[in-house]
């Protein structure tokens, strides 16, 4: 089973609900995921760094019409961050750029989503409306494309 089959076999499962939540919470101003830490009931809890707050370089890979072969786009730029709590849970965050102390609140955030007295909490109040946002971000950048759209038709003109 190559990787693609991997990934599309695991788009089923709980794995997937997570990867696209971290996609999300990647995606979304640090002050929201700050505000969002700091109303958490309780306080956020204690963690543990497993692998602190780093930049470095991912290799971007692309599709050749999106499903031929593989070939390297180049390279970008991300932080990532691996943190635990005192329960054994894992949170990481990986974001777009150099923000090392917004990928430490991805992987907070992280772990708290998968706590079961916080993760509805937040799920409704923070990760819902950030889908929403971004799914509306994407409408709006849809729709002034297709306001540019041109239509193009050939006239077939008859011989006489």
């Amino acid at each position: 089973m190559n990787t693609v089959e991997k990934t599309e076999a695991a788009a089923d499962g709980p794995a997937s609900a997570r990867r696209l939540r971290l996609g999300l919470l990647a995606r979304a101003p640090r002050q929201m995921l700050a505000d969002a830490l700091a109303g958490v009931a309780g306080g956020a809890p204690a963690v543990r760094v497993l692998k602190p707050a780093e930049t470095g370089l991912v290799m971007v890979r692309g599709r050749a019409g999106g499903t031929g072969e593989r070939f390297n786009l180049g390279e970008m730029t991300v932080s990532r961050c691996t943190l635990s709590d005192e329960a054994g849970r894992i949170g990481v965050g990986m974001v777009a750029g150099r923000d090392r102390a917004k990928a430490e609140l991805v992987a907070r955030l992280d772990i708290l989503l998968q706590d079961p007295a916080h993760g509805p909490g937040l799920e409704r109040d923070l990760v819902a409306p950030l889908a929403a946002r971004i799914e509306a971000a994407r409408a709006e950048r849809a729709a002034k494309a297709a306001a540019t759209r041109v239509d193009f038709f050939t006239m077939v003109r008859g011989d006489v």
